[in-house]
């Protein structure tokens, strides 16, 4: 059985930073929210969007859901489709997927999530998608790797993504991380959460990931 490699989305193998801001921004605007500064509006990509509204906007659950509900107004016909693959992944995607089976963990419902896949041509390099429910209920990514954890039933797996999110939901399932600093996240961030391995570039993941599964 291959080794599995779980990439985070968001931030890791796409740029979907345009597409969600502009979400979050029409969905403040629509529930009368003040619109925060450009670092703030960055904030939202990565964690659930009921974590970072509750912290921000001091929301109940159900004002969360129903904001959430106008997000997704918003990015299930514009924001999905303001993406771009970093530059490198199509070429990393093609050698790792020779040695790993390569997934999916992110927190974007997983409906979205095989959408952004399958609209960049990247579902040719990708065995399974993970993402969250759009209940919310398995939205944090502790429980998203879990979730893939237990479908793939591999026990040989790392985790590799751009926030803390992705490196502490990785130690929570005993996992191996890897952080990358080209994404939303930064080194601070990196360091303080436990990543195992940080790398700057694309191209530094395939003998990061090697080094990895040999911790």
């Amino acid at each position: 059985m291959k080794k599995t490699v779980l990439f985070d989305l968001d931030g890791t193998l796409t740029d979907s930073s345009e597409g969600i801001v502009n979400s979050v921004r029409y969905m403040l605007e629509k529930k009368g929210l003040v619109i925060p500064d450009e670092a703030t509006l960055y904030s939202f990509i990565g964690p659930p969007l009921t974590e970072t509204l509750s912290k921000l906007y001091d929301l109940t659950e159900n004002e969360s859901q129903e904001a959430i509900a106008i997000y997704r107004e918003y990015y299930s016909e514009k924001g999905i489709k303001q993406l771009d693959v970093y530059p490198g992944i199509i070429e990393l995607l093609t050698e790792l997927s020779t040695i790993y089976n390569l997934a999916i963990a992110t927190s974007k419902p997983e409906v979205f999530a095989n959408r952004v896949i399958r609209e960049t041509g990247l579902s040719k390099f990708i065995s399974h998608i993970f993402g969250a429910d759009l209940a919310g209920e398995r939205s944090k990514k502790q429980a998203v790797i879990a979730y893939a954890l237990k479908e793939l039933e591999n026990k040989s797996t790392i985790m590799i993504g751009d926030r803390e999110f992705d490196i502490l939901g990785a130690k929570a399932n005993h996992l191996k991380s890897i952080g990358v600093l080209y994404g939303f996240g930064d080194r601070k961030e990196l360091v303080e959460a436990g990543a195992d391995i940080i790398v700057e570039k694309v191209e530094d993941i395939p003998d990061a990931a090697k080094e990895a599964f040999f911790m």
